[in-house]
Order: C-alpha cells, then sequence, then structure tokens
C-alpha cells in the first residue's frame, strides 16, 4: 500500500530555490512529490497530515565526519592538542571490541537524530585483532535507530614502530586493512538513491597510514566505484611533518597519491592555502568543516569563505563526540557562523550559508546530492521540522536566522525516507533512555577494560 505525508502551513525553506512563507511539502513512498506555497495539492484520503504552523521545515541535515566510537570517552584530555590527545586516547581505544561500537553507535546516531540529522557518515579506523564484527555491528545499531549510514571504513596499517601515532596494537597490515575494507563493501554498501548504508573507504591519515594503503585504498575505491575520506590538513604539526617527511604540504601529497577528485572528501582541512584551496576547488574535492571539534582542540579555523567563493564543495561534521563532547549537528550551523565571521567578518557567511553547508552542501560532500541535500520532487523525503515559535525564538522575523544564529529551536518532527524518526523532541524509533543506556553501557565497559 502507497504511503503519502503531507506537511502543511510551514516555512519552506528548500535550500537549492525557493522558500515558501505558508508552503507545503508531500512525500508518497519515501520520494517527495510536491513542495510550493499554500495548502497542498488534493490527496487521497488516509494520508498522515502533519501540522507545520509556527515551524520552519528544512531537508534532513547532513553530517559529513564523524567518529561515534568515542561516545563512549567524552570528556577526556580536556586540555591536551590533538597530537596529545590522540596519544592518551589510543591507550583506551585499543581496547574497543563490536559490542562497544554497537552501544556507541546506538547512542551517537540517536543523539544526532535529536539534532535534526538524517545522513551520518561515520568514520570507524580501529579495528583490534579479535575483538568481534565491528563493522556489521555499527550497520545493526544505525539501522535500530533509522537514520542513513554512510560508514567510512576506516583503516590505520602505521604503528609507533613505523613512526605512526597510534600503538601497534591498534593497526591493521597492510593486506588486513584493504581486506577488512572490500569485505565491508561487498556486504553493507548499497548504491541505490534511498540507500540506509554506503560504505566509503578511508584510511585514517597521513601519519597513520602508510604511502601503500593510502594509494591501494585509491584503487580498491576506484574498482569499487565508491568514495574516498581521510583526515587531511588539520593542524601545523601535520603540515610540518609532511613537508620533513614528503618534502610537501598534505594537499600536494593527497594529490602525488591519486586523492585529489569529484570521489574525495577531506576531513578539517583547517590549513589550506591559497594554491590548496584553489586545487581542492577545481579537482572537485570535499571538504567536511568540523568547528567545534576543531575549536576544541585548538587546531584552528578551516577557510570556508574561500573555500565557498573558490566553488568547492564544504558540508559540516560534528567529529568525534570525545573532541566536541555533545555539540550537534544543527549546533555546528551556529557555530560555523560564528567561525567565519570571526576570521572575515559579519558578511562572511549567512545563515542561509550555514543551512546549506549542512543539508545540500553535505550532500555534495558525500556524492548524494542527486538524491538528498534540499526539498525538491524526486529526492527523498528527508525532512526536518523546527518549531520557532516559542519562547524566544517568535520575536525573530526570519525563521532561518532563528535556526541557525542562537540556541537549537525544538525538533517537532524528523521525516527519514517519509519515516518519522523524532517526534515532538521524542525518538520514536530506538528510545532516547535506551540509547542512552547502551552508550552508558558501553562507556563502563570500554574503560574496565582499559584500566585492566
Amino acid at each position: 500500500m502507497s504511503r503519502t505525508v503531507v506537511i502543511e502551513g510551514a516555512h519552506v525553506v528548500t535550500v537549492d530555490g525557493a522558500e515558501y512563507a505558508d508552503g507545503h511539502v508531500v512525500s508518497r513512498d519515501g520520494v517527495i512529490t510536491a513542495v510550493g506555497a499554500g495548502p497542498a495539492p488534493r490527496a487521497e484520503s488516509g494520508v498522515e497530515r502533519i501540522d507545520g504552523r509556527g515551524c520552519v521545515a528544512t531537508p534532513g541535515l547532513v553530517n559529513t565526519h564523524n567518529h561515534l566510537y568515542q561516545w563512549a570517552t567524552q570528556g577526556l584530555f580536556a586540555d591536551g592538542t590533538l597530537f596529545e590527545w590522540l596519544v592518551g586516547s589510543y591507550e583506551i581505544w585499543h581496547r574497543l571490541d563490536a559490542d562497544v561500537v554497537s552501544g556507541t553507535t546506538s547512542a551517537g546516531l540517536a543523539h544526532l537524530a535529536l539534532s535534526g540529522c538524517t545522513t551520518a557518515s561515520d568514520h570507524h579506523y580501529i579495528y583490534p585483532s579479535g575483538r568481534g564484527d565491528i563493522v556489521t555491528a555499527e550497520v545493526e545499531a544505525a539501522r535500530e535507530v533509522g537514520i542513513r549510514l554512510d560508514l567510512a571504513r576506516g583503516s590505520m596499517d602505521r604503528g609507533h614502530s613505523q613512526g605512526g601515532l597510534p600503538p601497534d596494537s591498534v593497526v591493521e597490515t597492510l593486506e588486513g586493512a584493504l581486506t577488512g575494507t572490500g569485505a565491508a563493501i561487498d556486504a553493507h554498501h548499497d548504491p541505490s538513491a534511498a540507500s540506509m548504508t554506503r560504505v566509503a573507504v578511508a584510511p585514517c591519515s597521513p601519519f597513520s597510514v602508510s604511502r601503500e594503503l593510502m594509494t591501494g585504498a585509491a584503487e580498491l575505491a576506484r574498482d569499487r566505484g565508491v568514495r574516498l575520506h581521510t583526515h587531511l590538513a588539520e593542524t601545523l604539526d601535520e603540515e610540518e611533518q609532511c613537508r620533513a617527511e614528503f618534502g610537501c604540504t598534505p594537499v600536494e601529497y593527497a594529490e602525488k597519491l591519486g586523492w585529489l577528485g569529484e570521489d574525495v572528501w577531506f576531513a578539517h582541512a583547517v590549513h589550506l592555502s591559497d594554491a590548496a584551496i584553489g586545487r581542492i576547488a577545481a579537482t572537485g574535492t570535499g571538504v567536511a568543516h568540523c568547528p567545534t571539534s576543531n575549536a576544541r582542540l585548538g587546531a584552528g579555523i578551516c577557510r570556508v569563505p574561500e573555500l565557498l567563493e573558490a566553488g568547492a564543495k564544504v558540508g559540516l561534521g560534528v567529529d568525534g563526540p570525545a573532541s566536541s563532547e555533545l555539540t550537534g549537528l544543527a549546533g555546528e550551523m551556529h557555530q560555523a557562523l560564528l567561525m567565519a565571521r570571526a576570521r572575515k567578518g559579519p558578511q562572511a557567511l549567512t545563515a542561509r550559508q550555514s543551512l546549506e553547508l549542512a543539508t545540500l552542501g553535505g550532500a555534495r560532500v558525500l556524492g548524494r546530492d542527486a538524491e538528498l541535500g534540499s526539498l525538491t520532487v524526486g529526492k527523498q523525503a528527508d525532512v526536518a521540522l523546527w518549531r520557532v515559535d516559542g519562547f524566544g525564538f517568535d520575536v525573530i522575523a526570519d525563521p532561518v536566522v532563528a535556526l541557525t544564529f542562537g540556541p537549537v529551536p525544538p525538533l517537532e518532527r524528523l521525516l527519514v525516507g517519509g519515516n518519522t524518526v523524532v517526534d515532538r523532541g521524542e525518538l520514536r524509533t530506538l528510545s532516547a533512555e535506551t540509547a542512552a543506556a547502551r552508550g552508558r553501557a558501553a562507556h563502563r565497559s570500554l574503560m574496565q577494560e582499559a584500566n585492566r
């Protein structure tokens, strides 16, 4: 039986075009069939009608970079640099197992859903030997929450003994990393428009991965028709290490290895020269901007206005819960706005540009802009409905300013493929209480293992 959902009376922000102060969005069987001003076209009886009065309707938010496993280690090493924070955290993370990852995925994705997120890319790169099927545990937990998972299957093969940052106990062999990544693609990657699970190839970073793994990963991804992801240019330490070891900048190193292109996106990209920005834009390479994490770790501020001016694809990411704690994806719109303006003045980034980063920009970065990121007929019915008529929000005339300039408004409804995931601030799939309990259990289990 077909299923129709009608939202009426909302301020509809399509992101890729018009706005309707009193508009409608209609979806049928998970796909948007009508968007426009005024009441929706008459539909058959039995449709689900959602009263959008007092709300702003936007596309569901798209998270381009996350580390869900870090839910279990929030609040630690609070004053460390990135490298200091990583060194301390690896002493805990090397005890990860499938049960812990299942719990952190439940908690992390539930929290993201409550912040308006309908698609999340998770960069998981720690696979200790003999600790269970971590990939499958994450995929199954994500399906229970009900938002789309882009699993960036990460890897590291360069431990401390090889000049890398992570301890040897947590890295894979080159062959093991490539084999494990290929298996994840075979088992879980769904390229369809309505896909709830996609897999990308994602070696961790230049300071934890060999040249051979970077090039092998690129070959694997292009052979299988999936995307490539890694951390790049996050700190000045990384810049210095790349120059000392490879005689070039991180972006130049990536280009030498075949790691620029329409199928590639980098996390952070904080320290970019004008020339690097030009190469990223010219090659269609994407950037996941993680403002809260970069500020928390003192890494710097990504040159987002310059990237956008050059025509680069830029989306938002929350990064790991252990480096951004409980900042949701909607909060990153606010942070991105402030960071850009702190650098370049009050016209550096507008409210609507910030919303676009979190929606259509993110969909472009993940290669899903044909089906996600805007309220457009033919795209998936991923819709966030934000209540902007409550105390404080009701005096702001522009609902997009209300959404991005201050505290996040209450989330009235979240639809993923037309299915309700959040209703009036409450999860309707996995309960928030269950997700929180699983997150706490994962934290206790990991910390106990680490303390043995």
